[in-house]
């Protein structure tokens, strides 16, 4: 092999190069996300049948969509919320479905049920993934131009510039007003000239003509002849010819007022307290966020110019900035541990020669690992650049074990040594003594990825491109170690190296020498190893009892959703009161850069009612208090000074998972059950309950109560009465109240609606409602309170269900405690509850999707444990080996727990994956220290002790030292991956005294146990 290596050098030390350079190339070409591309496996259908009771929803239009979907192959899990004529089915299928053909046969199963729904009801599914919500969110504010020309300007000059960016999906315009033709029709004009409402619609129908009647073949030319009859503009409607007789013509103008106007608005959209018009930008999958906001300030400098003047364009959102800090914290994190994996190998070694080869190497790897990656299809996230950073340190070991390796050959004396040829031959015979020790360490810390690759959710989810990350840099540090650096050494180094080495490390020979001393009085008495290892059992089951459990690590993202919703039924203008009080607090805050406000909408474009809406808080860069102290902060002065908000706090991509997951809240409790009222009262008392648990915040108990209702009931026998059917009572009652856009007339790219409808003061009040003239047939007037009974209607609760079962659903926030903690707090208080017959609780939320994913990480931890002695028992073929190394590990993990307690970490998804990897951290320096040993003696374990001594010091402070910053948690990306740092560094930190001194002894004693003589070690 050696021989091998010297003859194809070049070759293979280009093929690296070669590497190198592909990798360089592929990570321009990555794309840049702030987490990897998933496919979420959810569809959400929404039904509108107009303004349906909500009973009657339920039964005609939420059951039979809920059975349709139910059937559809694949199906795990399905959830409705009916309102008011409207129905939300969300529709869950397993992890890895098809969800292009999920969606289809959804589509499908949904358009079988559709006769049988009311007449005139509409349906949209769409998929749940991450491009519902915006990448890219602009303001649009002026003094100057009113609502209608910024409006327009979004819509028709900007919008189609930023569709023309690569990687933009849709561009949504919320906010602004749209013109609009008023008809304003006088029914007492209209009674004395004997005219209907209908002939007014029909006239304004017909006189608005272009169509094609025919083609023409004259003198070779073929022609289309068009009759045309437009209306171009508002003097065009105003003579439109209603009647002609004996009186002359009567024109619309005789009987109506003809005015320009704007479309009724029941939405609210303001940037900074200001109205504005809001422009959100979403991304293909896939797409390259931070090409994408690059483009569009590129062209938003381009054409500055065409801005029109007294506009001001602000950006409110911006994720590309969250994931280029959390991308330059990861960067940053690997930078400074490398450096300070250089430093620690120059303070051991004393060489520079041996830090130009690692300083050579680490970027190697790295850079060969991001053309893995891109041949995975993987992108740059903060999963895949927080894996990087965790390896950093194993990739640096490699390199040192065997650098370590080929010196301490160098310095030993020539009949110490087999017979060599020259001294290349020296240091490459060398690296091959190390290539089985080397192939099982590597194997042993890659091997413990591998069960994570059956992980299910969001946890596996994002966590698999963790794991592909680490692994595919262990692959090729491990490629590289045993084949280019052995080439490094043999083209950089020379004999005076190793000499000086190991003359300058003699620092070390007092603490080699007082290690072995111990060791050898350890090895003498193991009762001292009993006492040892029951110390480490106590305390690291101590540290688990008091270390809470959590999900996801928090992350600050530099900006927050609050949503709101007021009282049910308040209108729109006394929102925007209490509204415009939450925005004077949010302008006090000097930690709040800036806000967009929507009302009557939601972040991702879905319409509510005009009582809810949401905030987006973008805080400053360098501010005074944490992302978690503004959100509180905020939400007391809220609670104190607006009182009658019901409001949620949280992070935009927080919520966003929440949503595309179908679990939004940390805490849902489920309550199951027949009688509706039943379960409203038992929230409430749910409710009440887990409110006085501290820690929990932002209570909802699930009950959401549409506004009052004014009911016109016609009665049909009145109506027919008066020649009307109570169909054609209800067409005019829409054309006079809300009205009826009955044409478009163009004008520039938009087409404007022509509305008719009546004075807004002819029903105003419900009392007024009753007179409201109608027109029957015949051409007389009568009032509506004539033919129909109008009354008041006290609102109606939501109804929910969940796989077919009537549900309500309780839900709060955590906040400042363990996620643990809280619920067995909660589940502790609601055991005392005294549920009626028939009704049962579930728990749900992120706290289900965490117990989940403890117990399958639990099973990920013990594969990797079984995977790892499969290892063993080949390399060894001895239980008393393979027992020691196992031992050592497990007692590795009782010090992560100790870890997590003192710096106030939760035992979290990250957390738990950092504790896997040290299961193959601790295997791997175990492995190293039996290649040294060979038998169980006692002087030739203190003698392997000996030898691996200043690698196990060096690797783990290397290694410790390279995590420090992702442990520090400096900055968005580092924050995620801050529990998994925590967890290595605690298990390396007792990794050291694990397998320098309680390994061997434990061997020592097994070897005792099972025969009388040492038996020598199998190599």
């Amino acid at each position: 092999m050696g021989a091998w290596l010297l003859q194809h050098r070049r070759s293979l030390l280009f093929l690296l190069f070669v590497l190198v350079v592909a990798g360089l190339l592929s990570a321009t070409k990555m794309p840049v996300a702030l987490f990897p591309n998933v496919v979420f496996p959810r569809i959400v259908v929404s039904a509108d049948a107009g303004n349906m009771p909500i009973p009657q929803t339920e039964i005609a239009v939420t059951r039979p969509l809920e059975q349709a979907l139910r059937a559809v192959p694949g199906v795990q899990h399905i959830r409705a919320t009916t309102a008011r004529g409207a129905t939300e089915v969300s529709v869950q299928f397993a992890w890895g479905s098809n969800m292009t053909e999920a969606l289809l046969q959804a589509e499908s199963a949904v358009n079988k049920v559709l006769p049988t729904l009311p007449p005139g009801t509409r349906f949209r599914a769409r998929r749940m993934d991450p491009t519902v919500f915006p990448v890219l969110g602009l303001s649009l504010t002026s003094d100057r131009l009113d609502a209608v020309a910024l409006r327009r300007y979004a819509e028709y000059d900007l919008r189609p510039l930023l569709l023309a960016i690569h990687g933009v999906a849709q561009v949504d315009v919320q906010g602004g007003a749209r013109e609009e033709y008023q008809v304003v029709v006088d029914p007492m004009r209209l009674q004395s000239y004997g005219l209907t409402l209908a002939a007014v619609e029909k006239a304004l129908r017909n006189g608005n003509i272009i169509t094609a009647v025919g083609r023409l073949q004259r003198h070779y030319r073929l022609y289309q002849i068009l009759s045309e009859s437009p209306l171009k503009n508002i003097h065009d409607i105003k003579h439109i010819v209603l009647k002609t007789g004996t009186a002359g013509v009567v024109d619309l103008a005789d009987v109506a007022q003809i005015r320009v106007g704007t479309a009724p608005r029941w939405t609210t959209v303001t940037a900074n307290g200001k109205n504005a018009v809001l422009v959100n930008i979403k991304q293909q999958m896939g797409a390259n966020t931070v090409a994408i906001d690059h483009a569009i300030r590129s062209l938003l400098r381009q054409d500055a110019s065409r801005i029109p003047p007294g506009v001001k364009l602000s950006v409110w959102y911006d994720q590309s900035q969250l994931i280029t800090a959390a991308a330059a914290s990861v960067r940053d994190a690997i930078f400074i541990g490398a450096a300070l994996a250089a430093l620690v190998l120059l303070v051991f070694l004393r060489n520079l020669r041996l830090t130009f080869i690692v300083a050579l190497v680490l970027p190697s790897v790295l850079l060969a690992s991001v053309l893995v990656l891109y041949v995975l299809h993987q992108s740059f996230n903060i999963m895949t650049l927080g894996g990087m950073a965790a390896a950093v340190g194993l990739v640096v070991d490699d390199a040192v074990v065997m650098l370590e390796h080929i010196m301490r050959r160098l310095t030993q004396k020539p009949d110490e040594l087999a017979p060599f040829e020259s001294e290349p031959s020296t240091i490459l015979r060398s690296a091959l003594e190390m290539s089985k020790p080397l192939a099982g360490s590597s194997a042993a810390t890659i091997i413990i990825f591998l069960p994570l690759a059956f992980l299910s959710g969001v946890t596996g989810a994002f966590f698999q491109a963790l794991a592909i990350s680490i692994a595919a840099a262990l692959l090729v540090s491990f490629l590289v170690a045993y084949l280019a650096v052995p080439l490094l050494a043999d083209l950089f180094l020379r004999p005076q190296d190793a000499e000086k080495a190991e003359h300058e490390g003699r620092f070390l020979s007092w603490f080699s020498a007082w290690y072995g001393h111990h060791l050898e009085k350890l090895l003498q008495r193991p009762w001292i190893l009993l006492g040892i290892v029951l110390g480490f059992l106590l305390v690291g089951g101590w540290s688990y009892t008091q270390v809470g459990s959590g999900f996801m690590p928090a992350m600050d993202e530099g900006g927050f959703v609050l949503d709101y919703t007021a009282a049910s039924g308040t209108s729109l203008v006394e929102t925007d009161r209490l509204l415009d009080q939450v925005q004077q607090i949010l302008a006090k805050n000097r930690d709040v850069a800036s806000y967009s406000r929507r009302t009557g909408l939601q972040l991702g474009g879905g319409i509510t009612e005009a009582n809810t809406g949401d905030f987006f808080i973008r805080l400053k860069t360098r501010r005074q208090h944490s992302i978690w102290q503004v959100m509180q902060s905020v939400r007391q002065q809220i609670h104190d000074q607006v009182p009658g908000l019901r409001l949620e706090t949280g992070q935009l991509m927080e919520d966003l998972i929440g949503d595309l997951t179908a679990v939004p809240q940390p805490i849902e409790i489920k309550m199951f059950g027949a009688n509706e009222q039943t379960l409203q009262k038992l929230a409430r008392q749910v409710a009440a309950e887990i409110g006085q648990v501290p820690g929990v915040v932002e209570v909802f108990n699930g009950i959401t109560i549409a506004g009052d209702a004014v009911d016109i009931h016609v009665d049909p026998v009145k109506a027919a009465l008066a020649g009307m059917t109570p169909a054609e009572v209800t067409s005019q009652l829409q054309s006079l109240m809300e009205g009826r856009v009955v044409s478009r007339i163009p004008h520039g790219q938009e087409m404007i609606g022509v509305r008719i409808r009546a004075p807004r003061a002819q029903w105003d009040a419900i009392r007024r409602l009753r007179q409201l003239p109608i027109i029957a047939p015949d051409g007389h007037y009568l009032a509506l309170g004539q033919v129909a009974e109008i009354r008041r209607q006290s609102g109606q609760a939501e109804l929910h269900s969940e796989n077919l079962k009537p549900m309500i659903a309780v839900t709060a926030r955590i906040e400042g405690r363990a996620m643990s903690k809280v619920m067995g707090e909660v589940k502790g208080r609601l055991a005392h509850l005294q549920l009626p017959q028939g009704v049962y609780l579930q728990y749900g939320g992120l706290y289900r999707e965490q117990q989940q994913s403890m117990r399958e990480l639990a099973l990920v931890l013990l594969a990797a444990i079984l995977l790892v002695t499969v290892l063993l028992l080949f390399l060894y073929e001895r239980f008393t080996v393979v027992l020691s190394i196992l031992a050592t590990s497990l007692l590795a993990l009782g010090s992560v727990f100790v870890g997590l307690w003192l710096t106030g970490t939760e035992r979290n998804i990250t957390a738990m994956i950092g504790m896997t990897m040290i299961v193959g951290i601790v295997t791997e320096t175990a492995i190293f220290f039996f290649a040294e040993a060979r038998s169980a003696e006692r002087h030739e374990l203190v003698r392997a002790g000996k030898a691996r001594l200043r690698p196990v010091l060096m690797t783990a402070i290397i290694a410790i030292l390279a995590l420090l910053p992702l442990a520090l948690g400096l900055g968005a990306g580092a924050q995620m991956q801050a529990p998994l740092a925590i967890a290595i560094i605690s298990g390396l930190l007792a990794e050291i005294p694990l397998v320098l001194l309680v390994m061997p002894a434990l061997y020592a004693w097994l070897e005792r146990l099972v025969q009388k003589g040492p038996v020598p070690m199998q190599h």
